[in-house]
């Protein structure tokens, strides 16, 4: 299949550019600088610049494409909200290039949606329409899109890792320099789902192939780490003191991401596993962090 990618040269992306054309496809990546084409060029896909600012644009591209995977979005926190919508209007555009055909859109979104009650794992049957993350705007867009027949389906990630980066884990290390302390909120306890990004990349491909309409898709190879877990590490990382939080001063300490590290997002991957024949083998969240370069972070 000729695959039109979004974020193509991205952290998911540039893992999948390399999956795909392994897989016998041909790629046309999305991106919008000159070193990013060079870059796609050179790993042997084909460049499309385009921007999540210009949907229309991603249309055109799109409908070129015998198929479609959206990983591209805007990961500036301070404008989360916003930045949910806009990926509503892209997905909104990339399935309307492929409505009236069978031809596969693959969007992404987060396990925190499967949540169907707390302390369960999130489960790829459940989708909460009541919760307040502003990014289940991507999901009641391909639901829309569903509803008008086309054949997309959803890849919920976790916290996607290499030695490099860990999803919404790395963001502690730069707030744990800040304060020269490793915060934990209260005891801890709370979990986060997880998967290396080769096996992640390695799901889009086989979601991609299957087709589904209408599937949702968990790309956790572990169901839950505990956060006081990722705390040592870190600690022991940066050779700083873990610190446990009451919510007033853990509010402080975490800023913007006080919700987040507050919440037990658990996952389960079982349906998945099973529908796709995926079984993850990279490294787990703590050996990633174990072997991170944290004076390499610190340049960064």
């Amino acid at each position: 299949m000729r695959i039109f990618l979004t974020g193509a040269t991205g952290f998911i992306g540039s893992r999948l550019v390399p999956e795909l054309l392994a897989g016998g496809h041909e790629v046309v990546g999305v991106t919008r600088s000159p070193d990013g084409a060079e870059r796609l060029a050179a790993a042997g896909a084909e460049a499309w610049h385009g921007t999540l600012e210009d949907p229309d644009g991603l249309r055109t591209g799109a409908s070129r494409a015998d198929a479609v995977i959206h990983t591209a979005f805007d990961h500036d926190f301070s404008r989360f909200a916003e930045n949910c919508e806009k990926d509503r209007r892209v997905i909104e555009a990339l399935g309307s290039a492929l409505e009236g055909s069978r031809r596969p859109l693959l969007v992404t979104s987060g396990v925190g949606l499967g949540l169907h009650a707390p302390g369960e794992l999130a489960r790829e049957d459940v989708f909460d329409d009541t919760h307040p993350t502003p990014r289940i705007a991507s999901e009641q867009a391909a639901n829309a899109l569903l509803a008008r027949g086309v054949n997309v389906s959803v890849v919920r990630l976790p916290q996607v890792h290499d030695t490099v980066k860990q999803g919404l884990i790395t963001p502690l290390v730069a707030i744990a320099r800040a304060n020269n302390f490793v915060g934990v909120a209260g005891e801890g306890r709370n979990r986060f789902a997880a998967a290396h990004v080769d096996d992640v990349a390695r799901l889009y491909r086989l979601a991609l192939e299957r087709a589904e309409p209408g599937a949702r898709y968990n790309a956790v190879a572990e169901e839950g780490v505990e956060a006081r877990e990722i705390a040592r590490v870190i600690g022991a990382g940066l050779g700083m003191e873990v610190r446990h939080l009451p919510a007033d001063e853990a509010a402080s300490y975490f800023g913007w991401m006080a919700r987040i590290m507050a919440m037990d997002l658990a996952a389960s991957s079982e349906w998945t596993r099973r529908v796709l024949n995926w079984h993850p083998t990279g490294p787990t969240l703590l050996a990633d962090l174990e072997s991170m370069d944290y004076a390499a972070s610190s340049a960064a």
